[in-house]
């Protein structure tokens, strides 16, 4: 669930970017703060382990949606993408309200992004959210390299349940729908918001932007 701060009348979400190592979950965070005015991000923060790292920062999307006269605010935070640092995965997705699953799109890496995905289900478990519950948006990331599979496929790997989510085809570090992930993501948790707090937010209509 999203935090409250009365003190500085914001509603703060939670946005986790999860996939496999490399697969482009750092190029999306750091391209997105390259792109926010200083005035609306907090500093991009990387804290590092000995192989990987996890990266967070805030912001304050400029056009933010206003609930009761809060701002609703935003942490956008990557996991590690190898498996051993799955403790520290499983920390990051506390308290999630949104995810970006960044799929590598290579046709070698098919094996690690079902691995992964799976492994996002099983942490969502352990804590009591179904995968269902969770507003999830794909990424499937890498479209400019040579030896990428169809997007039909990826859709059939990870996107095969009864209720389909979306997805976009990018290129991260050249910023290509990098955006639109991140508006349909915050779109659909803020959607889900006002839709579970219907007698808080009488009248709410008007759609984020960033």
């Amino acid at each position: 669930m999203p935090i409250i701060h009365h003190a500085s009348k914001e509603i703060q979400f939670k946005i986790v970017y999860y996939g496999p190592a490399l697969g482009g979950k750092t190029t999306n965070l750091v391209y997105i703060h390259s792109r926010i005015a200083p005035t609306y991000r907090g500093d991009l923060v990387s804290l590092a382990t000995a192989a990987d790292r996890t990266l967070f920062f805030d912001f304050l999307p400029l056009n933010a949606l206003t609930l009761l006269g809060f701002k609703t605010k935003f942490q956008l935070y990557t996991v590690p993408g190898q498996v051993i640092y799955n403790s520290t995965r499983q920390l990051v997705l506390r308290n999630v309200d949104g995810i970006v699953f960044v799929a590598d799109s290579q046709w070698d890496k098919m094996e690690e992004n079902v691995v992964s995905f799976r492994n996002l289900e099983e942490n969502l478990q352990k804590q009591n959210l179904p995968v269902e519950q969770v507003p999830i948006v794909l990424q499937f990331n890498k479209r400019d390299l040579p030896n990428v599979a169809p997007t039909n496929y990826l859709e059939y790997l990870l996107n095969n349940r009864q209720k389909r989510v979306q997805s976009f085809e990018s290129v991260a570090n050249t910023g290509i729908n990098v955006f639109s992930t991140l508006d349909a993501v915050t779109q659909r948790l803020l959607h889900n918001f006002k839709k579970e707090n219907t007698q808080l937010f009488p009248g709410q209509g008007k759609e984020p932007a960033r």
